[in-house]
């Protein structure tokens, strides 16, 4: 007797997705992208303590805070993103 064969709800869960923490973005010539050094301050456009933008695939999904688990960061999710606020 064989498996029963996956749904295909079953099969879209094993895709992989590219998941990016947004904390904000900058534009600057490329004059000023050559000068960047370790230690160097690129200002973003977005205040110290807001929320940062999760991303699936480039498409904005939900809103986190950035934490420590054990010695590496993660992302907290703080509140999922609708259709209507979605860039």
């Amino acid at each position: 007797m064989s498996a029963p064969a996956p749904s295909s709800s079953d099969m879209i869960l094993d895709v992989n997705v590219r998941l990016s923490l947004e904390i904000g973005r900058v534009q600057i010539p490329i004059r000023e992208l050559l000068k960047l050094a370790p230690g160097s301050i690129v200002e973003v456009d977005r205040p110290a303590g807001d929320p940062l933008d999760v991303l699936v695939n480039g498409r904005l999904v939900a809103h986190g805070e950035v934490v420590m688990v054990n010695d590496r960061y993660g992302v907290r999710f703080t509140e999922a993103v609708g259709g209507v606020e979605r860039r």
